[in-house]
């Protein structure tokens, strides 16, 4: 399908009618701010997914929601019919980087124990030199969420140490085939979030958990999120290893990992709120990093969690002095803490029990920000700031990018709703504020990838909720910018005011 009928109202450089924010970057902190960018997680949104052929480990969950998939959707986001106009709407929109992942499956269908599928090699080489040819920089995550079914059948993927040679020996086939062209490799997209919703409420696949905590097939809700969180960090030091020693040197790339954190704050103004908001983030930030960064688990678990955390052995401790070159960063969220360790509690959440923490977006009935079509996304700008001083503080200024950030809409509205998305301009414009604010106090933050390009499948979620710049009608797949769209590019151009008061004005002529 040629451009001109895939595109409409194609974003044009040229067009000066669209008016930008208050947000003010100088040129120095966009110089330090090197990747500005978008993110699509690609195996989520490929044709090989959809028609769960490869990943029967995520088709019975999604046969439980209401959100059905079709043959005429699966097939549309990411098929090579529109890869190539979608770079070029990457390119007509300015940025210089673009995230995606690279879907496990489809190199590897059967992990080390099958062939590598050619085809897959292809579809990745014929992106990543389309994204060049535009000036577009390829930022690669190995994995994100998916993973083969037959590691799964053998021997419980993430469950097993077995796991950290298979991804290993998938690291290894992707850094030799990609490598001498993509500079920037993520190991694992939100490992935290993949030991929580998928080992301890079960709640993703592969849907593991036990009661009281849910009502699973199998599981083990006190050890299984600790034994796939361990996997996965030693897999992280193994794919960092590879790298290290065999193509880092010559293919000039770095390394690291993403995590997804929400802020926490206290519920209430009183020291065991505030220690609780801390232990939460300990819990899901500092659990894997502090082994990345420092050897082992961080103190706040060791003191609760005890012999039921794995242990790292010295050979485990050797490869992770690897550590990592960067930290990624998906934040969206805050949340309130209150302490349930020294404070009566009854209460079930998503955070691990142990945590013994309550997580809510409610305080004395008000919400702790704008509510967004996602759950417990809420907006509260400041939070950015915040989450990126924390990572500053705990991890010596490590670099890092926000590999994430963007707000939910409801797929359901008509359309002329959806293209006017001025929520989502202020929620950019209020984020990234906070972004340059961090920046401004000494934080080294390398780069920012809004979430997404376009309306594209959210994991559990399906097309239900839609996050992109652009909006994808699901029958004709015809991209359509939205308002929101046309704020970025401008904002990549740096085209920004500098007086507060105009905001409101500015964004009613969008």
């Amino acid at each position: 399908m040629p451009p001109s009928s895939l595109y409409k109202g194609k974003i044009d450089p040229s067009d000066n009618t669209t008016q930008t924010s208050v947000l003010v970057i100088s040129c120095a902190e966009q110089e330090n701010l090197k990747r500005i960018s978008v993110v699509n997680h690609k195996e989520e949104d490929e044709e090989s997914v959809f028609s769960f052929s490869s990943l029967p480990i995520i088709d019975d969950k999604l046969k439980e929601h209401t959100w059905k998939p079709t043959k005429a959707s699966a097939i549309g986001m990411y098929s090579p019919t529109y890869l190539l106009d979608d770079v070029e709407l990457m390119h007509s929109l300015g940025v210089n980087s673009y995230r995606f992942s690279i879907s496990w499956v489809r190199i590897l269908p059967k992990g080390r124990f099958g062939e590598i599928n050619s085809e897959g090699i292809a579809f990745y080489n014929k992106l990543i030199n389309a994204l060049l040819l535009k000036g577009i920089e390829p930022f690669v995550t190995l994995h994100h969420f998916d993973v083969p079914q037959e590691l799964e059948d053998r021997y419980g993927a993430w469950l097993s140490p077995q796991m950290q040679d298979d991804f290993g020996y998938f690291a290894d086939i992707c850094f030799k085939a990609f490598g001498d062209r993509v500079k920037h490799w993520i190991t694992l997209n939100e490992a935290n979030m993949v030991a929580q919703y998928g080992y301890y409420s079960g709640i993703w696949p592969p849907n593991r958990c036990s009661y009281p905590v849910g009502k699973c097939k199998a599981g083990d809700s006190e050890l299984e999120p600790y034994i796939a969180a361990h996997n996965m960090i030693l897999a992280h030091a193994t794919a960092t290893e590879i790298y290290r020693k065999k193509y880092q040197e010559k293919q000039g790339g770095k390394i690291g990992i993403v995590l997804h954190i929400y802020w926490y704050e206290p519920l209430r103004d009183i020291p065991v709120d505030r220690v609780a908001a801390q232990r939460a983030l300990g819990f899901i930030a500092a659990w894997f990093m502090d082994p990345i960064m420092y050897g082992e688990y961080p103190p706040e678990m060791r003191q609760i969690v005890g012999l039921r955390l794995p242990a790292f052995s010295m050979e485990d401790k050797r490869k992770l002095a690897n550590k990592l070159d960067f930290i990624g960063i998906n934040h969206y969220s805050t949340l309130y803490a209150k302490d349930c360790l020294l404070s009566p509690c009854n209460y079930h959440d998503d955070l691990l029990k142990d945590t013994f923490t309550y997580g809510t977006g409610t305080k004395d009935g008000v919400l702790i920000g704008e509510p967004t079509a996602m759950p417990t996304f809420y907006v509260v700008p400041n939070s950015m700031e915040k989450t990126i001083t924390y990572f500053k503080d705990r991890y010596n200024n490590t670099p890092m990018f926000i590999t994430e950030n963007g707000y939910a809409q409801p797929s359901g509205r008509n359309i002329e709703d959806m293209l006017n998305d001025t929520n989502r301009v202020e929620y950019m414009e209020g984020y990234l504020t906070s972004l340059v604010s961090a920046m401004r106090n000494g934080a080294d933050v390398r780069g920012y990838f809004h979430w997404s390009l376009i309306d594209n499948f959210e994991w559990t979620y399906g097309y239900t909720i839609s996050f992109g710049l652009v909006h994808v009608d699901r029958t004709t797949m015809q991209r359509t910018p939205k308002r929101s769209a046309k704020w970025f590019q401008h904002f990549l151009k740096n085209e920004a005011l500098h007086h507060p008061q105009e905001w409101q004005q500015n964004i009613a002529h969008l």
